[in-house]
């Protein structure tokens, strides 16, 4: 299984005051911080090495979860340094630790999926990069995705804007994909770049391959969500 990048370093604004003083990733979510859920997740899907991307308050972060032993994985660190280099930059600085391709996680999402099946669609893909989509109809936020019958998709972080063709935005961003670490090679080191920005520039190009996932996805970067993700949870705990 490929190595997962867990994208934890941003500053959880939308979360004030509960991450004043606190990462995201340790907010507590059915009794546990958050991360730990995650990694229990990824660990179930077969997953064995994890680079988490930190930033903001990461040393905490590495204090609670230390080498992922605990969790049956090898956990590294890296850490953007004196400023935040955004999403695709804090990628490219952890190339040395992920090697030639990897799995993308957002730290605010818990994404219940096959991973295994993900990997398989990327390779079968023969693209630099995949992205999971789940039909959204704006339920779960704005659509960013147009995911055409052929397996292509268009995607724009902002629809509405800069897109004259008005195409149908109907799918959104499940929120785990596959890189190939080529892609963010020609990027100035400790350039600050915005993932979305690369998804966007790929999927012009044709090179963002697509795999439709069925199950809604949750996440604690909103106080709504958070609420969805700690009922999700304990259910979930309950029946174990």
């Amino acid at each position: 299984m490929l190595p997962v990048a867990i994208l934890a370093g941003g500053l959880a604004s939308r979360l004030q005051p509960l991450t004043r003083h606190t990462p995201k990733s340790l907010v507590v979510v059915a009794g546990r911080p958050f991360i730990f859920h995650q990694l229990e997740l990824l660990h179930s899907q077969g997953v064995r090495r994890v680079v988490l991307c930190v930033g903001h308050l990461g040393e905490q972060i590495e204090a609670a979860v230390g080498d992922g032993r605990r969790f049956g994985l090898e956990v590294e660190y890296s850490f953007d340094g004196s400023r935040l280099l955004g999403t695709g930059g804090a990628l490219k600085r952890a190339i040395p630790l992920l090697g030639a391709d990897f799995f993308v996680l957002y730290g605010d999402s818990y994404l219940p999926c096959s991973f295994a099946t993900i990997q398989a669609a990327y390779e079968a893909a023969d693209r630099p990069a995949l992205m999971t989509v789940l039909r959204n109809d704006d339920r779960w936020g704005r659509s960013n995705v147009a995911f055409r019958a052929d397996g292509s998709i268009e995607y724009n972080k902002d629809p509405g804007r800069g897109d004259p063709c008005h195409i149908d935005f109907g799918h959104i961003d499940f929120g785990l994909s596959v890189l190939s670490g080529q892609v963010l090679q020609h990027y100035p080191e400790s350039a600050t770049v915005d993932l979305a920005d690369i998804w966007r520039a790929l999927s012009a190009k044709g090179q963002l391959a697509a795999f439709e996932v069925t199950g809604r996805f949750y996440e604690i970067g909103s106080v709504c969500g958070l609420s969805d993700t700690e009922e999700f949870l304990t259910r979930r705990l309950e029946t174990v």
